[in-house]
């Protein structure tokens, strides 16, 4: 959920297209100040359509709803478990493309960072949520 907002807004059928819509704002924003237009509006339309269609299959789908509006424990656990599957997907990625470029003579740049950022930021985390209980 997002801190300061009423539950009843992020609950609300209609969230999803409105924070798409804005993500879509954004990104026209940042693709016109680097001169690309055109690229900038295909990132708003794609937005726009997912942010409507997640709202249109919210009170269709179990799994949308679920994911959106309506979470209870159950979805909590699928959501922690498919964001475990892909931060490990996304790891793995880094470490073969890390690899990939330290074999063809290259520095490794920006794999090493995000590499050591995400080590760095698991070792908060454990500590975090081993402290907490």
């Amino acid at each position: 959920m997002i801190r300061g907002c009423s539950p009843a807004i992020t609950r609300s059928r209609w969230f999803m297209a409105v924070f798409s819509f804005g993500l879509g704002l954004a990104l026209l924003a940042v693709n016109w100040v680097g001169g690309q237009l055109v690229g900038g509006v295909i990132s708003l339309a794609i937005l726009t359509a997912f942010g409507l269609l997640i709202s249109l299959l919210t009170g269709r789908s179990e799994t949308v709803r679920g994911l959106t509006i309506g979470r209870d424990e159950r979805f909590a656990q699928i959501d922690l478990r498919a964001t475990a599957v892909a931060g490990m997907v996304v790891l793995g990625t880094m470490i073969v493309a890390w690899m990939v470029a330290i074999a063809q003579g290259r520095s490794g740049h920006p794999y090493d960072w995000l590499l050591a950022i995400s080590g760095f930021t698991y070792l908060l985390a454990l500590a975090f949520f081993r402290r907490i209980g």
